[in-house]
């Protein structure tokens, strides 16, 4: 979480108004889903965990990356965020993570401004649910062809959305053990399940005149030279999640889900705009976890990547990577004897 306080304009007025809706409608979505999974008799026993030695305090350390891409033909700009990295402290329990982390700032490199809310978790053993509301500022345009690399303050972009998947089997382990660093010896050495779900999304990125600067302009075409892209996506996706316990006190999990649906997008030209005809959206996440334990200590790394594709037509493609990556060290409150 990163407290971010600049000078808004009518512009940044809107946007913020715009991410303080969606964020809203999708934790009151998340939260519906939540309760209706199961009774008001549970909440306590969801959230509360009365064992001393569940709990441990962690430092950690972060990697969160939005990032955005226009490819036509054989030319490509990608928007890169710079301060991806940061540095943490929080506490975990069997129920519980809560992490607190600020960004690194390179006094050698102009700062991206975000606001970056992710999180995943698995509700009465078949729901897996992962959000994310994301806004970013600030984004340096890199390209392959040969061009020097421009740092454009004026980039900003809103991504906001869910994923959701009802697997076919009980989950029988929970990211927060894995990522507290607590050992589920009841439960298998491997464990396997696919399931079906749906996902959906808002995407956002705007220019003060156009994402396209005037070196870069001559490698594309005129309906590239976008001021704003705005849409919404809903779709279904399938896939799988797992849990491996391996040697020496280590256990891992391995999630995959490809997705397709449908996706409204409008784009806004420095002359004009358009709507592009083909609706069609394609994803694929996945989620990769380890955890190292001793009696009193833990160490936990995970690292999470989501992938959009879409076409604007004019044979221009756009991309959008939504990346995640955390190492925490952690010490226990007590071990068990």
């Amino acid at each position: 979480m990163n407290l971010i306080i600049y000078h808004l304009t009518k512009q940044h007025v809107f946007e913020k108004s715009l991410v303080l809706k969606l964020v809203f409608l999708l934790s009151f979505g998340v939260f519906t889903l939540s309760l209706s999974s199961q009774n008001f008799d549970d909440i306590d026993s969801l959230l509360v965990d009365r064992d001393i030695e569940n709990y441990s305090i962690r430092i950690l350390t972060n990697y969160k990356v939005n990032k955005f891409s226009l490819k036509n033909h054989g030319s490509r700009l990608k928007f890169v965020p710079n301060n991806k990295h940061g540095l943490g402290f929080g506490f975990a329990n069997k129920k519980l993570i809560l992490d607190l982390a600020f960004n690194l700032k390179n006094p050698n490199k102009e700062e991206t401004r975000r606001f970056d809310l992710q999180g995943t978790t698995i509700l009465k053993k078949k729901h897996f649910v992962n959000v994310y509301a994301q806004t970013y500022k600030g984004f340096e345009a890199k390209n392959n062809f040969n061009e020097p690399y421009v740092f454009r303050s004026d980039l900003r972009s809103i991504n906001i959305g869910f994923n959701y998947l009802h697997t076919l089997d009980n989950v029988e382990f929970s990211y927060s053990l894995l990522k507290a660093g607590l050992s589920e010896k009841e439960h298998e050495n491997v464990f396997i399940t696919g399931g079906l779900g749906l996902f959906g999304g808002f995407d956002y990125f705007s220019a003060d005149s156009s994402i396209l600067s005037e070196e870069s302009s001559s490698y594309f075409n005129e309906e590239a030279n976008i001021k704003r892209y705005q849409s919404v996506a809903i779709g279904v996706l399938a896939g799988f999640v797992s849990y491996y316990k391996l040697p020496e006190n280590i256990t891992a999990t391995l999630n995959v889900m490809p997705g397709i649906g449908i996706t409204h997008k409008k784009i806004t030209l420095k002359d004009g705009g358009y709507i592009p005809s083909n609706p069609m959206i394609y994803k694929l996440d996945f989620l990769v976890g380890l955890a190292y334990n001793l009696k009193q200590y833990y160490v936990s790394l995970t690292y999470s990547n989501g992938l959009y594709a879409t076409d604007f037509d004019y044979d221009n493609k756009y991309r959008l990577n939504l990346s995640k990556a955390k190492l925490a060290f952690g010490y226990k409150f007590k071990h068990k004897k």
